[in-house]
C-alpha cells in the first residue's frame, strides 16, 4: 500500500513541477513564440532529466492497473459463481417442492 502512496506522491510532485514551469513561462513578459519555445525546451529538458523516473512511474501505474483488473475479474467470477449456485439451490428447492406436491396428489 505504501508503494501506491509513494507512486501517487511522485506523480503529484511531477504534475506540480510541470504545472509550475508552464505557469512561470506563460506569465513571463515575453512574446508567444518565445514562450512556446521556452515551454518546449523546459519540457524536453525535464523529460531528459527524469526519463528513468517517468518510465518507472508509467511501469508501476500499468502494473497497478493490471493488478486491479485481475482483482476485479476475480471478484466478478466469484459473484457470478455465487449467483449460479443460488439459482441451482433455488431450482433444487423448487424441484423438491414439486416432487412433494406430486407425492400428495
Amino acid at each position: 500500500m505504501s508503494k501506491n502512496k509513494s507512486l501517487m506522491f511522485g506523480m503529484g510532485l511531477l504534475a506540480g513541477v510541470v504545472g509550475g514551469i508552464i505557469a512561470g513561462v506563460l506569465y513571463a513578459p515575453k512574446s508567444g513564440e518565445e514562450s512556446r519555445r521556452q515551454i518546449k525546451d523546459a519540457a524536453c529538458e525535464f523529460y531528459e532529466k527524469n526519463s528513468p523516473a517517468i518510465k518507472e512511474a508509467k511501469k508501476q501505474a500499468l502494473e497497478n492497473i493490471d493488478l486491479m483488473k485481475y482483482k476485479l475479474e476475480r471478484q466478478l467470477r466469484k459473484f457470478n459463481n455465487m449467483i449460479k449456485s443460488k439459482k441451482l439451490l433455488k431450482a433444487k428447492e423448487l424441484e423438491e417442492m414439486d416432487d412433494e406436491y406430486t407425492e400428495y396428489n
